[in-house]
């Protein structure tokens, strides 16, 4: 696969938010982050390429076969590293100590931080997304989600990501849980 390829995957309908802006402020995010190696950069890079290259909103394995893909696609010598980072993303969860874990699932939920107008309109194309889900539904789930990462002590693993966006993300969850009513 290509990264033409890669580009229409992200480019599909229906990807209302998973899609290549997301994928570009993710890359963005990376740029930011200081202290990578070549290699840890390269990994992380690629990890975000590939972590949403499968998405359909009516699957719960997307992770998993984006993953799969990767490691058929990126460099042998990398390529289970970055579909175990992959596979991260299924849960967002992360054991302390586990840098570009840290650092790639910060970066996948940096959203959660964004100005309130960025961050409502990222919660509007995720309600696009799951549009086949009744209202009631929708909101129960969709709040069930965000409880649960309102209820972490740290919300971004990566201790350069908690400090800038913690805050602002526990406002975000805040507002969208209360707008769910």
């Amino acid at each position: 696969m290509t990264r033409d390829e890669l580009v229409s995957a992200y480019t599909a309908p229906g990807r209302h938010y998973h899609n290549l802006a997301h994928i570009e402020d993710c890359l963005a995010a990376l740029a930011r982050v200081d202290g990578l190696s070549a290699a840890e950069r390269e990994i992380l890079s690629e990890a975000i390429w590939w972590h949403d290259v499968v998405y359909d909103a009516t699957r719960p394995d997307n992770e998993e076969l984006s993953a799969q893909l990767a490691e058929q696609h990126v460099r042998a010598d990398i390529s289970r590293e970055v579909g175990r980072l992959i596979r991260l993303t299924k849960t967002h969860d992360v054991q302390p100590g586990e840098r570009l874990g840290a650092i790639l699932i910060s970066i996948d939920l940096s959203i959660l931080g964004a100005e309130p107008a960025r961050y409502d309109a990222y919660a509007a194309a995720i309600r696009q997304e799951f549009i086949h889900v009744g209202e009631a539904d929708y909101r129960a789930g969709r709040g069930r989600v965000l409880r649960h990462f309102a209820a972490r002590p740290v919300i971004f693993p990566d201790a350069g990501f908690a400090a800038t966006y913690d805050g602002r993300a526990r406002d975000n969850l805040a507002r969208e849980l209360a707008s769910l009513g």
